[in-house]
């Protein structure tokens, strides 16, 4: 069985996220313990698995993702790398419409060679800091958002992109803290330039400590400085070590998130 890594929101290699890509010649998936199995041997934030569905339905593909020790609902970057994946390969052509856990989604190639993804709109509510989340951080915190169920992220704007980038945070404390994770952000330091805002995601109880490039995220992220910015298209630069940027186009209750990708591995699993 084929497997390739693919790194995600970026046009260079060992930059951006890179996520494990299986595509299964099967109707139907694997059981969960091989799947989960898999995704723990490719130890990267997440693996990708995605079935031809019959024709004529709602979507063409069936799309789970996993990472190194569970599965989660919603993740773009991997859905980016799987539509990559997919393309190159010749296996779909266009719009590719994925069934996932959080509904339909698609993935369109783009004339200059990258893919916008359209994905739901996450919600944000202002909710109160959670006791020791300041201190996990190690920063003064602006303000805090929850998100909707599918992500279920704390969105935490701080105070400048310097704070942002030089975060360390506790990520025991951040685990005990969270639902999936917590999404570090704040505004650009020229936000007239290549991109407007910045953030950093950390998901340790998932078993992501720090994940590059979130683009699952960015479905709140594109709403929060939509409303700040005062306008529906923006660029967002995330990442600590590794770093990719993510366009985002807010459409109401959809969100298009555009990036590049480039496979870095192709080779051969035997399991």
């Amino acid at each position: 069985m084929r497997i390739r890594i693919v790194d995600a929101f970026t046009d260079r290699p060992f930059s951006g996220n890179p996520a494990g890509v299986l595509i299964l010649d099967s109707d139907s998936f694997p059981d969960d313990g091989w799947l989960q199995r898999v995704a723990a041997e490719v130890n990267l934030s997440e693996t990708a698995f995605a079935h031809p569905l019959p024709p004529g339905g709602e979507a063409d593909w069936a799309l789970r993702w996993l990472t190194p020790t569970t599965e989660v609902d919603m993740c773009g970057h991997a859905t980016l790398a799987t539509a990559h994946v997919l393309h190159r390969t010749g296996a779909a052509t266009g719009t590719i419409r994925f069934a996932a856990r959080c509904g339909i989604l698609s993935a369109t190639a783009d004339p200059d060679g990258t893919v916008t993804l359209d994905f739901p709109t996450s919600s944000l509510t202002p909710v109160p800091a959670p006791d020791g989340l300041a201190a996990a951080l190690g920063a003064k915190l602006v303000a805090v958002h929850d998100t909707a169920a599918h992500i279920g992220d704390l969105v935490v704007e701080l105070a400048d992109e310097a704070t942002v980038r030089g975060l360390t945070p506790d990520l025991a404390a951040i685990a005990a803290l969270s639902g999936r994770g917590v999404v570090v952000t704040a505004v650009a330091d020229h936000p007239e330039g290549d991109y407007q805002f910045v953030s950093r995601g950390f998901f340790p109880a998932a078993g992501i400590d720090e994940d590059p490039v979130t683009g699952s995220a960015h479905t709140a992220l594109a709403p929060y400085w939509a409303a700040r910015f005062g306008r529906d298209e923006l660029t967002g630069f995330q990442g600590g070590a590794r770093t990719g940027l993510v366009r985002v186009r807010l459409r109401g209750d959809r969100t298009l998130l555009t990036g590049h990708a480039v496979t870095v591995i192709d080779g051969e699993l035997h399991a």
